[in-house]
């Protein structure tokens, strides 16, 4: 007689919290750089690679500040 085949593992989350949570904090940081640059009077593209590299500079910042 044979034993019944193993079931694998559940895999885990496709994101943990955490990182959910750093990566719309700098989405929202991002969004808020991005309008107020183009409410000062900057064109749209430089509106949106100022939020581009908020978002990408706060990352890490908020990665060791939110744990």
């Amino acid at each position: 007689m044979s034993s019944p085949a193993p079931v694998p593992p559940e895999p885990g989350p496709f994101m943990t919290l955490h990182t959910a949570l750093v990566l719309l904090a700098a989405a929202f940081i991002g969004a808020v750089v991005g309008g107020l640059t183009f409410l000062s009077g900057g064109p749209v593209a430089g509106a949106v690679l100022a939020g581009i590299t908020a978002s990408g500079v706060s990352v890490p910042v908020l990665r060791t500040l939110i744990r």
